[in-house]
């Protein structure tokens, strides 16, 4: 990226962690103007843009699912609008997802993500990321119709109040992640089963015992298991995604720092009704934000 397009890419930052995204949106139409997005075609795919600026109106429209599972479950819920505008709506999402998708609105035929090309005929195509760029979305225009997922509730043996716990995101944000000892508080509560829905449990250093480990499943079986709970507490990952997409009550812990889409200094995402946010204090200081959800546990459970 040139000089340019870091300084927009700082701005539109800034005003998509302020709520501002009209001025956003505003920055993303001089990147259109200027070219400047063509500059992501040589960054990994992930980083890409795609859109051309075209409309949508009346044409075959390939939605690509570019970026993280989370990113595709929290944008899919475009699909609707699109469909009210195009002839077509293809979405070319990532193969543990296609199950799950089919649940979704606004879907001509799904398409399995591979390092290729798509295979299909398109007059437009567009990363799924960039949806609410093209219906420039503002905080009260945020599509709102939850749930716009569906999984039928998989029951396990837990008895009593079942919430659900996720607290690494993976590698490539450490930041994100909660070492297992800060939870401890969590597991003071009295009655309450904790479902263990962390992924790469080996690497997580979970104590065993401390909670019901229901395995390894599928997507769309995750998403009955999150379906079943009363409650998912999780870092800022794909599954507290899915758990508002499915409009199952989640808190999610954040770091000071926070993606955009999270915004500054709010407790509620204008993303989804169901979720709680809890943010660091400081950069790094898990031990409060633990505090303050055990807390709110006890009022709620204990």
């Amino acid at each position: 990226m040139n000089t340019e397009t870091d300084t927009i890419e700082g701005s539109w930052f800034e005003h998509m962690r302020s709520g501002d995204f009209e001025s956003a949106w505003k920055l993303s139409d001089s990147v259109l103007a200027l070219g400047l997005n063509r500059d992501f075609e040589r960054m990994p795919r992930h980083c890409q843009s795609i859109w051309d600026g075209s409309s949508l109106a009346g044409k075959k429209v390939l939605i690509r699912c570019y970026h993280g599972l989370g990113d595709s479950i929290q944008f899919i819920r475009y699909a609707p609008l699109v469909k009210k505008l195009a002839s077509w709506v293809m979405v070319w999402a990532q193969p543990s997802l296609i199950e799950l998708f089919k649940t979704a609105k606004g879907i001509d035929r799904l398409l399995s993500l591979h390092d290729g090309v798509p295979g299909v005929s398109y007059d437009v195509d567009i990363e799924i990321m960039e949806l609410p760029f093209a219906f420039r979305t503002t905080v009260s225009s945020i599509p709102a119709e939850i749930p716009y997922l569906s999984a039928p509730p998989l029951t396990y043996p837990v008895k009593g109040i079942s919430i659900g716990l996720v607290w690494q995101a993976g590698d490539w944000n450490k930041e994100r992640n909660i070492p297992f000892h800060f939870l401890r508080p969590l597991f003071a509560i009295k009655d309450v089963q904790y479902v263990i829905l962390q992924e790469n449990l080996e690497k997580a250093r979970w104590s065993p015992g401390l909670g019901f480990y229901p395995g390894k499943f599928n997507l769309f079986d995750y998403a009955r298991i999150i379906k079943e709970l009363d409650l998912l507490i999780s870092v800022d990952s794909m599954p507290c995604h899915l758990a508002g997409a499915l409009n199952v009550p989640v808190w999610t812990m954040l770091q000071k720092s926070a993606d955009w889409r999270w915004m500054d200094t709010r407790t509620d995402s204008p993303w989804y009704p169901s979720m709680k946010l809890f943010r660091q204090e400081r950069q790094g200081d898990w031990t409060h934000v633990v505090e303050r959800v055990a807390e709110e546990l006890k009022m709620l459970f204990d």
